[in-house]
């Protein structure tokens, strides 16, 4: 079959790699018909994430039920399904707590979250399977890890994003405290940001102010109903309260992620952003940080930063109470609800897809996704399409 392939930093390749096979009762192999760039496949595709060459990469996948294992019970072939990134047991004490993104049973070591593919984050290797941005997919535990969808071909580009982004931007939402009638401050105007914005409309904010430097991203904020914050009129926090009668936002949203560029591309600011968030979020209220932390850097990450390490400033985030929650998504909590609002018109998601791509032209699109090419803002690619 052909496949998105690592080769080396800054390098993909489409090409010829063994069909998956059902390797145990439980698992499936699902057809695909369309997966996702995502903005963490970014830290593969620059070697930031010691991911082995030859890897099949690609962690937002939608596609058919080709063959199902002798031990599957929900899934038939011919089902339309979506794999959240995450691959979970559904047995462990946390995928019992409701916590699959951080199952124990598939990334025993301590770590949370084992993408299809390999890990962004780094240490997290071997992947469970390959991934998905190829013709094929094996998806094991496939009664848990497959969200059946409607059949047909309707809303594709809306449920694939179900797969990663689109319940990301809901977690950040709720690991910041964000309730009906709250304000809330996301820093970062990509898919996750957008999808962060849109869940907080969604779910009755009052004002959603996006803070990006990039007008393109902040006239597709102004386009749902978002307040656009641009860095370049001046500091982000001050704006933003002035904008509040001088109080801040109940809550906060960081879908940057660690490591930050400088203005001037030359090195990274590692805890620009939180420190940003501290700063515009009002007392008592409430921070919520689901992008990655990348525990391997390229030349150029200040000394201080460290593998993972964040120089925030702590004693204004203790002085003002706030309360940070992180983690990544844990998508099958949230992924029934959100596809149900997609089934029902009720949620477009796909707003943020601005290309949809035959699979042999991945390589050129990583290319203009890494150097944020004007226009290259959410890319689905259709390993079936010419």
């Amino acid at each position: 079959m052909r496949a998105v392939v690592y080769r080396r930093p800054f390098e993909v390749a489409v090409e010829e790699v063994p069909d998956p096979r059902i390797e145990q009762p439980n698992d499936v192999i699902v057809r695909v018909t369309s997966t996702c760039i995502c903005g963490t496949d970014l830290y593969l595709y620059e070697g930031r994430a010691g991911v082995e060459p030859g890897t099949v990469v690609g962690h937002e996948n939608l596609g058919v039920v080709e063959e199902v294992g002798a031990g599957v019970t929900a899934l038939e072939q011919g089902d339309r399904v979506v794999m959240p990134f995450t691959v979970a047991c559904g047995f462990c004490r946390n995928c019992r707590a409701g916590s699959s993104g951080s199952c124990l049973t598939v990334t025993p070591a301590g770590r949370a979250g084992s993408p299809y593919g390999g890990s962004p984050y780094g240490g997290v290797t071997p992947a469970p399977c390959a991934g998905g941005q190829a013709e094929y997919l094996r998806v094991p535990y496939a009664d848990v890890n497959c969200l059946p969808l409607p059949a047909g071909t309707d809303h594709e580009s809306d449920y694939v994003l179900l797969s990663d982004v689109f319940p990301t931007g809901y977690h950040g939402c709720r690991l910041a405290g964000l309730s009906p009638g709250g304000t809330v401050a996301v820093y970062g105007a990509g898919p996750v940001g957008l999808m962060a914005a849109y869940c907080a409309l969604l779910c009755g904010a009052s004002g959603v102010f996006v803070v990006d430097g990039r007008p393109e991203r902040l006239a597709m904020a102004r386009d749902i109903g978002a307040v656009a914050v641009d860095p370049s009129a001046g500091d982000p926090a001050q704006q933003i309260r002035d904008l509040t009668g001088g109080e801040g936002t109940d809550t906060g949203v960081d879908a940057v992620g660690f490591p930050v560029p400088t203005e001037t591309g030359d090195g990274e600011e590692p805890a620009a952003v939180l420190d940003q968030l501290v700063r515009t979020v009002r007392p008592t209220g409430g921070l919520g940080v689901p992008g990655p932390c990348v525990r391997r850097g390229p030349d150029g990450v200040v000394p201080d930063a460290g593998p993972g390490t964040l120089l925030v400033t702590i004693g204004t985030l203790v002085d003002k109470g706030l309360r940070l929650g992180t983690g990544r998504a844990d998508a099958r909590r949230y992924d029934r609800q959100l596809r149900d609002l997609i089934t029902e018109g009720r949620a477009r998601p796909s707003f943020v897809v601005s290309h949809e791509l035959p699979l042999d032209e991945a390589p050129n699109a990583y290319q203009m996704v890494d150097q944020r090419v004007d226009g290259f803002t959410k890319v689905v690619l259709r390993p079936d399409a010419a």
